[in-house]
């Protein structure tokens, strides 16, 4: 059996979504494969390679309650997820994983980059497992849900949801000035599960602010005109400072810059949005050289 979902990257309503404002999400042309075969042993045994073939969590399971067997040079921690994971996998479908299996699973990304190594793994088991992957998320890691979303459709969407129900609508998404974004990485990764835990614990954003966020999402999602969609940037780096208390990344380290800087997902770590076509220059001098356009990125 093999399962395979792409990584995602969010363009709008970081933290709002959380809060049921609706998100635009693409997905990525890197992603996450998932190889799972009989054995006869009675046990799981499960290797995880990085981008580089380099074997980054190594473990053996067994079938009754996913207990450790054998783990090799693998921070507990990651093994502990890997079976609460496994766990709630068996709790929505009691027959899953009765008997040997040897899972290997492969990115096509960096961990650093913030892509979904998270996300993709939990739709990858989900198919495995064959239960509901959004159930299966809220169970394990958390979060809006809009990443499984796009590993479930495999295209630009626009995500939003009531209460834990996912609402999800596909678009197309191809702005006329594609060949003027970049996306810059900040030379380190943000953990999401805190900032979410975070977000929870802070008052929520008004119904008014959540449908301002909504135009601004779709006024983005539509826009044509690359001035125009700079302009929404900057609106919307704004209403989401204001909300988290922080100030945006262009006011903060790149205020000489000519285009426009937008946060994607969780503020201060992984992937940030330029526009114009300064960019890689430019962020390569401010010390900053891992600088992806568009098209080598998102999945068209």
């Amino acid at each position: 059996m093999k399962f395979y979902s792409p990584g995602k990257l969010l363009i709008s309503a970081e933290y709002f979504v959380l809060s049921g404002a609706q998100a635009l999400a693409l997905p990525t042309q890197m992603g996450q494969h998932m190889k799972v075969e009989p054995i006869e042993e009675h046990m799981l045994q499960w290797k995880s390679y990085d981008l580089n073939q380099n074997l980054w969590m190594e473990s053996s399971l067994s079938i009754e309650n996913f207990e450790i067997l054998e783990t090799k040079n693998t921070p507990l921690p990651l093994i502990e997820k890997l079976q609460v994971s496994l766990r709630y996998a068996r709790i929505l479908r009691p027959d899953f994983c009765k008997k040997g299996y040897k899972v290997s699973t492969q990115l096509d990304f960096d961990r650093s980059w913030g892509l979904g190594s998270s996300s993709t793994f939990i739709h990858n088991l989900a198919q495995w497992a064959k239960v509901n992957p959004f159930e299966l998320l809220n169970k394990t890691f958390g979060g809006s849900g809009y990443d499984v979303a796009i590993a479930q459709v495999q295209k630009a969407i626009l995500y939003s949801r009531n209460q834990n129900h996912p609402i999800i609508e596909g678009i197309d998404f191809n702005p006329p000035f594609i060949n003027q974004l970049y996306f810059v990485h900040l030379n380190q990764k943000q953990d999401s599960h805190k900032e979410v835990v975070a977000y929870n614990k802070r008052p929520k954003p008004s119904q008014k602010l959540i449908e301002q966020m909504n135009h601004l999402t779709a006024d983005l999602s539509s826009e044509t005109s690359l001035t125009l969609f700079e302009e929404l940037l900057i609106k919307h780096e704004k209403l989401v400072g204001n909300l988290i208390g922080k100030q945006p990344i262009q006011e903060r380290l790149f205020p000489d810059f000519e285009g426009q800087i937008k946060s994607l997902g969780a503020w201060g770590g992984d992937f940030i949005l330029s526009t114009g076509k300064s960019s890689p220059t430019y962020f390569k001098e401010k010390g900053y050289p891992l600088i992806l356009p568009y098209s080598k990125v998102i999945a068209s």
